[in-house]
């Protein structure tokens, strides 16, 4: 996990796209996330379905009461008019059961790397997406004067990166450009590098930029030029 980013590190990167916007209209900002969702109702949904699934593998091999000690104190309702109580003793402990698997379930799938794995890619994906686009609006990413505003995001808890470029880039660069950028700032925090990483992709999303988006005459500064942790 990489560890919180000192404000020399702030300072680098803040530096690099300052340096990276010299060269042309478009604006970039960068967003380090811990943590974009907490994913429990994935949690409880893996939990209520093995709570569900994995109790009826014990009925083939004559689940009962006396299984689960307390509930039957070890006595056999031999008599007919026994066989309520008996019955009732048995759906206590199936629940009883189903609780313990729930409880367990859960709380083995709410550990870091096990919630990950237990939740399907496609759903962190869109989770990381909305909160990139969420921080992009936040920031003002979409009222630049020409619509060229540019954000990095990573998400360190899914280990995900995303690049959303606003609608004046969307339409003039092909996405896929972005990869490469996607790339290095992937590398460096995956190597606990997050600065280089940070740099490198600012650089190339900059290189992008000053090809098809040269700088203005007059040319301010319309978002801050800095990293958020969130």
């Amino acid at each position: 996990m990489v560890r919180r980013i000192s404000q020399a590190d702030h300072a680098r990167i803040a530096a690099a796209i300052q340096a990276a916007e010299a060269n042309t209209a478009g604006e970039i900002f960068c967003v380090l996330a811990r943590e974009v969702s907490t994913y429990r109702d994935v949690s409880l949904l893996w939990a209520a379905g093995a709570a569900f699934v994995l109790p009826l593998a014990l009925i083939p091999f004559g689940f009962e009461a006396a299984w689960i000690p307390g509930i039957s104190a070890g006595w056999d309702a031999a008599h007919l008019a026994g066989r309520g109580t008996e019955t009732s003793q048995s759906l206590a402990a199936y629940a009883l059961v189903q609780a313990a698997v729930f409880l367990f379930v859960y709380a083995a799938v709410r550990l870091p790397v096990l919630r990950r794995l237990s939740t399907p890619r496609a759903v962190r994906r869109a989770r990381v997406r909305k909160a990139a686009l969420h921080q992009f609006l936040a920031h003002g990413l979409h009222v630049t004067e020409e619509r060229t505003g540019v954000l990095i995001f990573a998400a360190l808890g899914d280990h995900q990166v995303e690049v959303i470029a606003d609608s004046g880039i969307h339409s003039r660069v092909d996405q896929t450009v972005w990869a490469e950028a996607v790339e290095a700032l992937t590398d460096g925090l995956r190597a606990d590098r997050p600065a280089d990483g940070f740099e490198a992709a600012v650089g190339l999303v900059g290189g992008v930029l000053a090809e098809h988006f040269p700088p203005r005459p007059r040319n301010p500064n319309e978002i801050a030029d800095r990293l958020v942790e969130i």
